[in-house]
């Protein structure tokens, strides 16, 4: 059994297709059908079960999937610990980030991050809080930032200080634009903006209205806070969005900003990794500057519309 097979079968795993899989890993099919069926010969077993195009795990599939992401972690925490005899000089460090504060928050620490350490090479990796989540659960992220978080299995939450607002936000001309708070019950006959499944914005807002029992009326679905903002802008509805989203807007007036009465929809970015995996120097001295713009940005009032 050969490090290169697993991560094969653990690429095929994650996507439950040849085809994608040897994309990912930018070779063949039949190489990886190669790879497949010398691991299935020397384990005396069937790991993946063909169903047309795509594939699933077998028991002994699900398995292996598991015991190989033990694999891999622990080789990546020997390179870190070798590492550390560098201290802070050398090394990299890659940071997944769900939309908001992909976008809107982790640049500006990116940048004094790279100020700082120079000799680090950070990358950083932008989807919706789901597939971040999925990431650190199979090795391939460092740390997550993620919003609203629940955590999976092997996942460890580590307290971040950033916190975030959703604020409901109008176009300039609509009826709204000139108030600071509407009452709850207003916002059933309004058509509200809404961003894709998995996304935590969207799981946040959703809950909150829930639980207060507001009534809304979703009409429409877009995959990225920037069409959602300029959804909003064209007057094809309202939207609840992350204040550090739409600073920018509200300040020159492209947007207002606003409140349900008596609600606040707050949430705590989140810094997350796979506990089977040790945290890096890089990681530690990241984390830390994400606590010091937390501190920083609790200092910033939110956005009036």
């Amino acid at each position: 059994m050969t490090l290169r097979q697993l991560e094969v079968f653990l690429a095929i795993a994650r996507v439950r297709t040849f085809r994608r899989a040897a994309e990912a890993l930018h070779t063949s099919q039949p190489a990886l059908s190669q790879h497949i069926r010398e691991l299935e010969q020397e384990l005396g077993t069937r790991l993946l079960d063909r169903l047309g195009r795509s594939v699933a795990l077998t028991d002994a599939g699900r398995l292996l999937e598991e015991h190989a992401h033990r694999v891999f972690a622990t080789l990546t925490s020997a390179r870190e610990v070798i590492g550390e005899l560098q201290g802070l000089k050398r090394g990299s460090l890659l940071i997944g980030a769900s939309t908001t504060p992909g976008i809107y928050v982790l640049p500006g620490v990116i940048g004094v991050f790279r100020e700082r350490y120079a000799g680090i090479d950070l990358s950083l990796r932008i989807a919706n809080s789901r597939l971040i989540e999925e990431r650190i659960r199979a090795n391939e992220l460092d740390l997550g930032v993620v919003g609203g978080h629940g955590l999976g299995p092997r996942e460890e939450c580590l307290a971040a200080g950033l916190v975030d607002e959703l604020v409901l936000v109008a176009a300039p001309a609509h009826r709204w634009a000139r108030r600071r708070e509407i009452a709850p019950a207003q916002l059933a006959g309004e058509p509200l903006l809404m961003r894709e499944e998995g996304s935590a914005t969207r799981r946040v807002t959703e809950r909150a209205l829930e639980q207060a029992a507001v009534k809304y009326r979703a009409a429409m679905e877009l995959d990225h806070t920037e069409a959602i903002k300029q959804a909003v802008i064209a007057g094809l509805g309202v939207a609840f969005v992350s204040v550090h989203a739409v600073r920018g807007e509200v300040s020159t007036g492209r947007l207002r900003a606003l409140r349900l009465r008596g609600l606040r929809i707050r949430r705590h970015f989140h810094v997350i990794h796979n506990e089977a995996r040790r945290l890096s120097p890089g990681a530690r001295a990241f984390m830390e500057l994400l606590e010091e713009a937390g501190r920083s940005r609790r200092r910033s009032p939110a956005p009036a519309g």
